[in-house]
């Protein structure tokens, strides 16, 4: 197996961003009278819209969208890094690398400025696609753009809906633990519990030089 490139999602992978993203959609769901805990396990790796879409038909996908991303924006503060993003990051600067992330472009490039994180050239994000997560087209877009075939990319994804988008595009996928037990990950090729132990598997695969 070559692998030529890293393919990163952002929430849950190199933004700890779950807090934030459970308090928005609790004030969303519980304002329209949904059940928060059955619409919180419809989001992630997913696009906003996609999931109002599938748990509330009768509302419109997009201005429901306007309002998530502005409650998101009142709690931009409290999204941090995860541990060791940034040292990951900096040692991937010579190397091909992405993010793709059904995330919205603003507050995702907002919160690696606040928190230091370098964006790479390639950044796909879900409003790039027709279709989104789990649909592979946005690991395959992001390979295209790098230059390189999507086989010979691995992605770190942490939500099921990502690693079954990356599996599909046919890549290799590492599942970090992050927000999910390891058996809802089944899918990745390979799991791991943090970004230290993905920089192993990356060394492993020649994207890093051990030290």
């Amino acid at each position: 197996m070559t692998i030529s490139a890293v393919l990163f999602d952002v929430d849950g992978v190199l933004l700890d961003s779950a807090a934030v993203h459970r308090r928005a959609w609790n004030s969303w769901s519980l304002a329209r009278g949904l059940d928060p805990e059955k619409l919180w396990q419809l989001t992630f790796g997913r696009r906003p819209e996609d999931t109002v879409k599938d748990a509330a038909g009768h509302l419109d996908p997009v201005v429901e969208r306007q309002v998530l991303d502005g409650l998101l924006a009142q709690e931009r503060d409290s999204v941090l890094p995860v541990d060791g993003a940034a040292d990951l990051l900096k040692e991937l600067s010579d190397s091909p690398w992405a993010i793709v992330t059904s995330g919205d472009r603003a507050f995702v490039e907002s919160r690696f400025a606040a928190a230091g994180l370098p964006l790479p050239a390639v950044r796909v994000y879900g409003s790039d696609v027709e279709h989104a997560k789990p649909a592979p087209d946005c690991f395959a877009l992001a390979a295209s753009r790098l230059g390189v075939a999507a086989s010979a990319c691995l992605v770190v994804e942490d939500a099921p809906a990502g690693i079954s988008a990356a599996v599909a595009a046919g890549c290799t996928v590492i599942g970090v633990t992050t927000t999910h037990q390891e058996e809802s990950l089944r899918q990745a090729h390979m799991c791991a519990a943090s970004l230290t132990e993905v920089r192993n598997l990356l060394i492993t695969h020649g994207l890093l030089a051990r030290t």
